[in-house]
């Protein structure tokens, strides 16, 4: 097969969900004997759901244990961000929920399960919380950022929020002080989203 071939083999597509903005890129791995090919990122082939925003920020996190949960986590305004999610190793179920309080979705959750060398690249739009719980052993995922983390911006709502009625999958095994001491959503406090 040729290299152009290749190239045009690899491109991405784009799935609209339907959260508004909530999006999953599928890679396609071309294969021959030299081992796999895949484009993981094109920002012309993502334009339509990352417009004209930059990557500023990569991230990477492990989660050693099955059934842990982390998040539900967000950037309030003006630091809102775009985050594209990709599996490295293992699995989770991957949660996002919309908090844009003018939205015709608002409150409402996509779940999508990603899973190490499945292609997928989920894009998590400005104004959702995201949160994942691990499937599998010792996870790996890779985090796209169109923002840089700002402590003074950073907030969550808890895993278990009725407001969202998440249903996951587990049990929550794990999880960190800060998630557990996450407040729900109420009067008081409101979803940051305008």
């Amino acid at each position: 097969m040729s290299f152009q071939r290749e190239l045009k083999d690899c491109r991405v597509r784009i799935e609209l969900q339907s959260l508004q903005g909530v999006a999953v890129a599928h890679s396609t791995y071309v294969a021959d004997v030299r081992g796999a090919f895949a484009r993981w990122f094109c920002r012309d082939e993502l334009a339509s759901v990352i417009g004209s925003r930059n990557i500023v920020q990569m991230n990477h996190s492990r989660t050693t244990r099955v059934g842990a949960i982390r998040g539900l986590h967000f950037q309030r305004p003006p630091h809102s961000e775009m985050k594209l999610i990709r599996c490295l190793r293992g699995a989770v179920l991957d949660v996002v929920v919309d908090l844009r309080s003018g939205s015709a979705t608002y409150l409402r959750h996509h779940r999508e399960t990603l899973r190490s060398g499945d292609g997928k690249l989920l894009v998590v739009p400005e104004g959702f919380a995201h949160g994942f719980q691990t499937l599998e052993p010792d996870t790996e995922l890779l985090y796209l950022h169109t923002t840089a983390y700002t402590p003074a911006a950073d907030g969550g709502f808890r895993f278990d929020d009725p407001a969202f009625a998440i249903e996951w999958p587990l049990p929550a095994t794990d999880m960190s002080p800060r998630d557990l001491a996450l407040s729900t959503l109420s009067a008081e406090n409101p979803a940051p989203f305008l």
